[in-house]
């Protein structure tokens, strides 16, 4: 396969025009920095986010490479189908769920970040321990991002992996350093834009190309090579229903959502966005899923790719990029490569500010150095950007266990940190002593239960009479 040159250059364009976007941004923040102050405006847009801004920057929360492109490969996969598709209606029920319990007690306080009620309540000393996890967990999901957008690039136009990653994290640190919030916000209206009208003209050449069968006849179809609905047998419906909460209630205690409701104008105006972005949330899952039960309902054998077939190959996981390449014309999959590259800037961009935003103001600010000025946090905050962009960038070349140990820091600020939350903003009598104890068991727990990706066995203290598992979860289905 040679080169696509056509699809490099309008990639190069897209890139352009969401640089200048972010620029832009960052020239409009500096405005408004004057009026307060510098490093709020960086984090929380200084609280005046215009409405549609904030709706469309809260859809992107987990509107990213690894959410379009899971939804697909799960609705793919024989194995799985669309039943196992969980992301879109539990990161949807998240955002729901934030709006009505936890945006008013978080904006009502003028919290900065999502680690502010915590050391109020707890300390310095627990708070830097509960840092922990959201940092890991936003280093390895920039990283996996990433490393998604350089394979489906391999793809596509033919190029280094390395060479999408490289441009893409450079580009995204340099408008996130610039503007903070504000280039993070404008950037995903544009990206999202890009993202619904690029899939949503992918779907019909895909659906109508002559090596697919309707999907709707191979739904029906139970003996059919590749089921796209699927199903969940009795003895995994603990694990869906496990799987399921992880998604609902251990999207919500992370900096990345936090950072939009908490800049909205009145708490009113934050639960609106919450709600309203859930359901823009799921919407924008719809075209990944066509596309997956297309792949599912194609004679790979009729195409250039031939036979064996992805699943076979080892490739489920770069299905959306493999239908946009062999399904559709290569002027329109260029869209779809396009659509790829804005979701997986709009979630590392937010990843980057919600790790460098934490990091300077609870860790810098106000345990390092207490007497820091508010130039020198700016300051801060701009190097730990460079610093942690950098680090996931190099991380992204290690794909494979990147999104594992992803699945895994993302399960302990589930276990470790979702409980804390709660009982600081609902639980008046919790303290230091009992969130210590609750950290040190949560995560005692969670390296009994196992973990694939470390190699770490699970503990089971009845052997006879349990089968040996393979730790609480080897990866979210989506």
């Amino acid at each position: 396969m040679a080169l696509n040159i056509p699809g490099l250059v309008a990639l190069i364009v897209f890139y352009a025009i969401t640089l200048a976007i972010g620029i832009w941004a960052s020239w409009k923040s500096k405005k408004y920095q004057k009026k307060g102050k510098p490093s709020e405006m960086i984090i929380v847009g200084g609280r005046n986010m215009n409405f549609f801004i904030g709706l469309f920057t809260a859809t992107a929360t987990w509107v990213g490479g690894a959410y379009i492109n899971g939804t697909a490969e799960t609705v793919y996969l024989p194995t799985r189908g669309l039943v196992w598709v969980q992301a879109p209606i539990g990161f949807a029920l998240s955002l729901v769920i934030g709006g009505l319990f936890f945006v008013n007690p978080m904006r009502s306080k003028n919290y900065v970040t999502m680690m502010d009620p915590l050391q109020e309540t707890y300390g310095n000393m627990i708070g830097s321990l509960l840092f922990i996890p959201p940092l890991i967990g936003d280093i390895f999901w920039f990283a996996a991002t990433l490393a998604s957008l350089g394979a489906t690039m391999r793809v596509i136009l033919d190029i280094r992996g390395y060479l999408a990653i490289i441009i893409s994290a450079c580009t995204v640190i340099f408008y996130t350093l610039l503007g903070g919030l504000y280039s993070v916000a404008y950037t995903d209206v544009i990206q999202l834009i890009f993202i619904v009208l690029s899939l949503w003209i992918c779907v019909p050449f895909a659906l109508l190309n002559s090596a697919t069968e309707s999907i709707y006849y191979t739904a029906a179809q139970e003996s059919y090579q590749a089921p796209w609905i699927g199903q969940v047998q009795t003895e995994y419906l603990g694990r869906w229903l496990d799987d399921f909460l992880y998604l609902v209630l251990g999207s919500i205690p992370w900096q990345t959502y936090f950072q939009r409701v908490l800049s909205a104008s009145s708490p009113r105006q934050a639960r609106l966005i919450s709600y309203l972005s859930g359901l823009g949330c799921f919407s924008m899952a719809i075209p990944s899923v066509l596309i997956g039960a297309v792949a599912a309902s194609t004679d790979w054998n009729q195409t250039s790719y031939g036979l064996p077939t992805p699943v076979e190959r080892g490739e489920s996981a770069m299905i959306l990029p493999l239908v946009l390449h062999y399904l559709c014309p290569a002027y329109i999959s260029i869209g779809g490569l396009g659509a790829i590259a804005a979701a997986v800037m709009s979630s590392a961009d937010s990843a980057l500010l919600s790790a460098s935003s934490m990091f300077a103001h609870n860790i810098y600010r106000k345990i390092l150095r207490k007497q820091a000025t508010e130039k020198e946090v700016v300051c801060i905050m701009r190097v730990s950007m460079v610093v942690l962009g950098t680090a996931a960038a190099g991380l992204a070349f290690l794909s494979n266990s990147v999104y594992d140990l992803w699945f895994l820091s993302g399960e302990l600020v589930y276990a470790l940190l979702f409980p804390q939350l709660c009982c600081v903003l609902f639980i008046p009598n919790t303290n230091t002593y009992g969130s210590a104890a609750g950290f040190l068991v949560g995560f005692l727990l969670r390296l009994l239960a196992g973990e694939p990706s470390l190699k770490i066995p699970p503990c089971n203290p009845l052997p006879r009479l349990l089968p040996c598992g393979r730790g609480l979860r080897s990866a979210v289905p989506f």
